[in-house]
């Protein structure tokens, strides 16, 4: 089974879709198997990460915000503004698919685990999850 979720981000930062991930996971009614998802796009990401405290996305944020700064000027790649390079530099340093057990019909996560988008951008866009079930 494969299906295509859109996700709209409003912003810059890691925005949770384990809930969006986990009804593909339920519809598939699959009791074991492997849950993929990729996204197509060159300045998000995807993450699992802590879902209880929002201190540790913020943090984590602050940090990949200071590793990869918007005014570098040795960038050249600029032609969407300054966030332009900086999050394609951040969406390689991240990763853009992964695979997670199913496992009694459910995402094999983790107490404190959830599925992340990380918007590199700015301003919003709309994102193209693909979650393959098998």
């Amino acid at each position: 089974m494969i299906r295509t979720l859109t996700i709209t981000t409003t912003h810059q930062g890691l925005m949770e879709v384990t809930n969006r991930i986990a009804a593909v996971v339920a519809d598939a009614d699959l009791a074991e198997g492997l849950c993929t998802i990729f996204i197509r796009h060159t300045s998000a990401s995807l993450v699992i990460q802590e879902n209880a405290d929002p201190s540790a996305r913020h943090d984590l944020e602050a940090w990949l915000n200071r590793l990869v700064p918007e005014d570098d000027p040795t960038f050249t790649h600029r032609d969407e503004g300054p966030d332009d390079m900086p999050s394609h530099i951040k969406a390689a340093l991240t990763a853009t698919s992964m695979s997670i057990p199913i496992v009694g019909g459910r995402l094999a996560l983790g107490r404190w685990q959830g599925i992340f988008l990380w918007e590199h951008r700015r301003r919003s866009h709309q994102r193209e999850l693909v979650v393959h079930i098998a």
